[in-house]
């Protein structure tokens, strides 16, 4: 079991040397997530991308991840949630805005089965439209 004072961190990830360290802190609270839910969105072949701008001028990043009971059995809603973690660890570490929720809400067949490169790609398109200028 994990030590009280480092449950619910972050998601660290291997960054290269040289670079600075940038971890995303998970959401927990059911509040930060209907926020998120009701900010940007941007849906993709894989999963549907929920993203708020907190305007708290902290610096820190923030993701959460869903699987409704429609994606499957608890082993299909643990196996896409673990896709959507290794790739918040591997894209948004790198171009996640600081004070920024991002919340990945996992699609039914889609995310699962989805190719892992494709899931990348919809990420990174779907992280420049939210980041886009709104009129």
């Amino acid at each position: 079991m994990t030590p009280p004072e480092t449950q619910g961190q972050g998601i660290a990830a291997e960054v290269p040397a040289g670079s600075p360290a940038v971890s995303l802190c998970v959401m927990q609270k059911r509040a930060d997530f209907l926020k998120a839910a009701s900010a940007r969105r941007q849906g993709t072949g894989g999963f549907l991308l929920q993203a708020r701008d907190r305007a708290d001028g902290t610096s820190d990043r923030r993701v959460g991840f869903t699987a409704s009971k429609k994606i499957g059995n608890a082993v299909l809603r643990n196996r896409a949630k673990r896709r959507l973690r290794a790739l918040a660890r591997e894209i948004l570490t790198a171009l996640a805005r600081p004070g920024w929720d991002y919340v990945l809400v996992a699609r039914p067949e889609a995310t699962v089965t989805r190719p892992y490169a494709e899931l990348r790609a919809d990420l990174e398109q779907a992280l420049r439209s939210v980041h886009r200028a709104r009129p």
